[in-house]
């Protein structure tokens, strides 16, 4: 979507093609089908304007009016942590078909995250037995992953910091990157052109090595939560000073979420040990992650004793600010263990209630402001660090909670301030 209105604003004809009529349906009024940051404005711009139409169920038309497309179809887990190709499969297909009716070269882009050999070894027999060509002179192929953060995702279209290029031949690679240095002109970032193979690998290597960071400074706050008077955010300050580690993906939480880290690094170990090497650091990775949002259980626990017909608010549903996703959001466990443990669960988040109705439908209440959500709580978990919450005082929760506690799970809180006034425990902050 993102990619699809970055084109159109800079006035290239966008045609998109999706089997849901929904989202369609949305698109086409200018109405984005999920919540992202300065999306909506040009969306609706770029609708009006006539520069990006969405098609439903129009492969065919998409294919034969244009130069280039981007195949950016769901590559969901299997049940084993393994890749699903089954949407790739599909649209590959359907492009085929098309490409077969298509006199003039087009080259396919595939930006879909796919594990290494997809592009080479399923997208291309696929295209070429569909399309009756063959890959190269007749139609180019490449593979050109997104690098984009949720929440943030138009602004990293607009201004990506590298490009990465895996090309079947030369003409493949060489159009692709003449279209991205048209549209980044004088702003165009490094780009690196390579094999497909290694195209699809750069991004699980990219997202498990920002997953890793994130379980590694989680691990260092669980020690510093041991060492009285520590705390893991002035040691992720100093580390972030280091040229060689960075400030980026050190802070400490309840663990990462969403659509891409926990499917990416599923999805890599699944490829690596069918090719006879397990990746034990990732597993370790993904142990930590899977762990860490208990820890507002115990501390919720370590404050109030049994929790049972305890009322406990959480701020925050959605896995990251400035989003609505909720895809393995680390709430989820959480509110589950709450609401076995006995607790009565109020929630509130900016955007994401709607999903989380979906998810726990009646079994929770849902308040209308983080303020409403406060009211008569045992204990208050902040989840997401949406800036509303971080306006919040000491006294918006004594003044309105049965016993202020809050815990502080994404570390936005000042605990010289906020301890002083009521019970406050907060990740990697020892006591």
């Amino acid at each position: 979507m993102c990619t699809a209105v970055g084109f159109a604003s800079k006035g290239y004809n966008v045609i998109a093609s999706t089997h849901d009529a929904e989202k369609a349906a949305k698109i086409n009024q200018g109405i984005p089908p999920f919540h992202e940051p300065n999306l909506q404005n040009l969306l609706e711009k770029t609708v009006q304007n006539g520069y990006l139409k969405c098609l439903i169920d129009q492969t065919e038309k998409a294919v034969l009016e244009t130069d280039l497309t981007f195949n950016a179809v769901g590559t969901p887990s299997r049940p084993d942590g393994s890749i699903d190709l089954q949407f790739i499969e599909t649209s590959s297909r359907d492009m085929g078909k098309a490409l077969h009716k298509k006199s003039t070269y087009h080259v396919v882009v595939i930006k879909s995250t796919v594990v290494p050999g997809t592009t080479q070894d399923l997208v291309k027999p696929i295209l070429e037995k569909e399309s009756k060509k063959k890959c190269g002179p007749d139609f180019g192929l490449c593979m050109s992953p997104e690098f984009l953060r949720q929440g943030s995702a138009f602004e990293d279209t607009m201004h990506t910091d590298r490009i990465v290029i895996g090309e079947y031949d030369k003409k493949s690679g060489d159009t692709l990157e003449n279209l991205y240095k048209d549209f980044y002109a004088k702003n165009a970032p490094p780009t690196i052109r390579t094999t497909l193979s290694t195209a699809e690998l750069i991004k699980y290597a990219s997202n498990s090595l920002l997953a890793t960071k994130i379980s590694f400074i989680n691990t260092i706050a669980n020690i510093c939560e041991k060492i009285p008077g520590a705390d893991v955010k002035t040691v992720a300050t100093a580390m972030g000073l280091d040229k060689r580690i960075g400030p980026l993906f050190l802070n400490a939480g309840l663990g990462y979420g969403g659509s891409c880290f926990p499917k990416d690094v599923k999805a890599l170990m699944a490829y690596s040990k069918n090719l006879g090497y397990p990746l034990k650091l990732l597993d370790a990775v993904e142990d930590v992650n899977k762990t860490q949002p208990l820890k507002a259980i115990q501390f919720c626990k370590e404050q109030l004793g049994n929790l049972e017909g305890k009322r406990i608010a959480i701020l925050g549903l959605a896995f990251k600010a400035d989003t609505d996703d909720m895809r393995e959001a680390r709430v989820i466990p959480i509110i589950n263990q709450l609401l076995e443990e006995g607790a009565n669960v109020t929630a509130y988040d900016p955007v994401a209630i709607p999903v989380a109705k979906t998810v726990f439908q009646n079994k929770i209440q849902y308040a209308t402001s983080a303020i409403d959500c406060l009211k008569n709580a045992d204990c208050a978990i902040l989840i997401t660090e949406w800036e509303e919450f971080k306006k919040l005082t000491p006294e918006d929760f004594t003044m309105r909670m049965k016993q202020p506690v809050l815990i502080d799970g994404r570390r936005i809180y000042d605990p010289k301030i906020f301890s002083r006034k009521m019970k406050f425990v907060a990740i990697g902050l020892g006591q």
